[in-house]
């Protein structure tokens, strides 16, 4: 269907699209149907409530494999049949798609808003912003729980929202060009959508949002690893990033995002983690990297500007990589 020159390009055109013009309110995007089908399902089965252990994992496995399988089969579906009928139409819906699957301008929007708020001595302002994009209460937080609180989830989303789905498009422009980035890009918004509504070890989700969970992480695993590698590589601060991630990244129960946060962490010189509170729970979070210096508003900006280098330098190895390919 594509040539692989023509799938970069869609990779290309959709990070521009990305970081121009994010995802518009009221744009019908795939992640909202995708929440749709996750709910009915869930809801119809009642989450496999009074099944046994193995049946609640049988069922949430079921529902996980047919969302990103579909997710992957639908979406070329339908950039096969707009391209069939014009190549121009079916190039322009695969780099919608497309960059609708990568989040980096609405991850930039989200802390922009609460810097905004912070920048005008706002702070009640600024922690309903926050509440918007973060677990934790955040009603009795100061300005600086509140900055730490950005730029943890900047550096932790960096990796699902940004890295990871360029990633997938990447290996899909390299490797099956003939399908463009779309379908992986969609197979993995799709996994990370499931992790985030039922990938949880609380009831109802125990059993049921297993497979999601360990599929997510299964597939965060290598584009998290690419983060760390191009982090360190772009920083410039390749021992620290090396030595702190190897010594602090494993206390995260997580095993993708502590490594994100920890590798932000180590290229800012700055502390992440500590006491959070949800729904009035007191939670400790691993301590990562040490405090060279605070985090500051500048400091969120940085991370940001951190974010748009590992893009720009994965787009640069996958062209590079496709270049030394043809030059065989």
């Amino acid at each position: 269907m594509f040539s692989p020159q023509i799938a970069y390009t869609i990779l290309i055109a959709a990070a521009l699209l990305d970081y121009g013009l994010g995802d518009p309110w009221g744009w019908p995007h795939p992640v909202r149907w995708m929440g749709t089908y996750i709910e009915w399902v869930s809801n119809s089965c009642r989450y496999g409530q009074g099944w046994p252990m193995w049946g609640q994992r049988l069922g949430g496995a079921l529902l996980s494999v047919s969302l990103i399988g579909g997710a992957a089969c639908i979406s070329w579906g339908i950039v096969k049949a707009a391209t069939d009928l014009s190549p121009l139409l079916g190039w322009g819906l695969a780099v919608v798609g497309t960059a609708s699957g990568l989040a980096g301008r609405s991850l930039r929007e989200a802390a922009e808003e609460v810097l905004q708020a912070l920048h005008a001595g706002d702070l009640p302002q600024a922690r309903q912003c926050l509440a918007k994009y973060v677990g934790r209460d955040t009603a009795q937080l100061d300005e600086t729980e509140i900055l730490r609180a950005v730029l943890e989830t900047v550096s932790e989303n960096a990796t699902d929202g940004v890295i990871a789905p360029l990633f997938y498009g990447a290996i899909a422009s390299l490797f099956v060009p003939q399908v463009g980035p779309l379908p992986l890009v969609m197979a993995y918004k799709a996994a990370s959508t499931l992790d985030s509504m039922i990938g949880y070890r609380q009831p109802p989700y125990t059993h049921w949002g297993w497979f999601a969970a360990k599929i997510d992480d299964l597939l965060t695993w290598f584009p998290c690893r690419f983060l760390v590698l191009l982090g360190a590589l772009c920083s410039g601060r390749w021992q620290r990033v090396w030595e702190w991630c190897w010594r602090d990244a494993p206390k995260d129960p997580s095993p993708n995002s502590g490594w994100s946060e920890c590798t932000y962490a180590a290229a800012l010189g700055v502390q992440l983690g500590g006491v959070n509170t949800y729904r009035g729970q007191i939670k400790v979070k691993p301590y990562l990297g040490e405090p060279l210096h605070p985090i500051e508003p500048a400091t969120v900006g940085m991370a940001l500007a951190l974010t748009r280098q590992l893009c720009l330098v994965t787009l640069a190895l996958t062209g590079g990589l496709l270049m030394v390919t043809f030059a065989r």
